[in-house]
């Protein structure tokens, strides 16, 4: 199954790719159609109430959605044709916009399984969206969104030397990223105080500058030294991010600290209160 986060007036509504087609969370969908306190509570007495008129059944089931606190949990989901039925049952003026939201999420599917770059291109704008909507910066989205780009050249690199994909990218990564900070990506999220977020949209701007730095570097030394397999790509990995780690370590000595604790466990959406440092000199000489 393909999870996403597909974002309506900066708004999630989480989906999942399902049996060649979109499934929508109801409970999300409630949240941005009534703007509920409680939309559990609301989406379970509607729920109760279609149930008893037997109109809607067997219209949602339930799927494995990541919810906020990184976990994965049995979610009410339900097709197009479902959500247009159950969006019928609520009194709301933005019923009408959602539908036509609901369109062009099905459209734009139909687009990027026919042409993957429009697809790479329409992943990124939701992305994007979707962490604007959580709250985050500009500056850290735009950091964000260019590490995003060099982990994908990096790992189209590996795929067509003959590295696996899984457990072989796993530990090349791990490898960069040790170089990179001189700690492991588990200890990394320990010190953050992180679970099983994701380590990378936990990260600063500058941590975010110093992977991406790793990961282009391993790239290019991978590229120039043609690795072939895992073994020769993990001699470039660990090169990559010692080169990394030794560009940290210099800018360390001039007091700027680049590891940090802090973590975005507690941005809501539409705070803006990241508390980080200010880099807009960080790439000039």
């Amino acid at each position: 199954m393909d999870n996403k986060i597909l974002p309506f007036e900066n708004k999630r509504v989480r989906s999942v790719w399902h049996n060649n087609e979109w499934l929508f969370s109801i409970v999300d969908i409630i949240e941005v159609l009534t703007d509920a306190t409680q939309p559990r509570t609301y989406w379970a007495k509607l729920k109760k109430k279609i149930s008893d008129e037997s109109q809607l059944l067997p219209i949602w089931q339930q799927l494995k959605l990541t919810s906020d606190d990184g976990k994965k949990y049995k979610t009410d989901c339900a097709n197009t044709e479902g959500v247009l039925r159950i969006v019928m049952s609520v009194p709301s003026p933005k019923a009408e916009p959602f539908k036509l939201w609901l369109a062009k999420v099905g459209q734009e599917r139909l687009e990027e399984m026919e042409d993957p770059e429009i697809g790479f291109e329409k992943t990124f704008e939701r992305l994007e969206d979707m962490y604007r909507a959580k709250g985050y910066s500009d500056e850290w989205i735009e950091r964000r969104m260019r590490g995003i780009e060099a982990r994908k050249r990096l790992t189209d690199e590996w795929k067509m030397r003959d590295v696996k994909e899984g457990q072989e990218y796993s530990i090349l990564t791990a490898e960069i990223a040790k170089g990179t900070f001189g700690l492991s990506p588990t200890k990394h999220k320990e010190l953050k105080g992180l679970d099983k977020q994701n380590l990378r949209d936990h990260m600063t701007p500058l941590e975010l500058i110093f992977t991406a730095l790793g990961e282009e570097v391993t790239r290019r030394l991978t590229v120039e030294n043609d690795a072939q397999g895992f073994n020769e790509n993990k001699e470039q990995a660990e090169k990559g991010g010692k080169m990394a780690g030794d560009a940290r370590k210099r800018i360390e000595k001039q007091g700027m600290k680049v590891i940090s604790s802090e973590n975005f466990l507690n941005l809501k959406e539409g705070d803006n209160k990241s508390a980080l440092p200010d880099l807009d000199n960080i790439d000039k000489p």
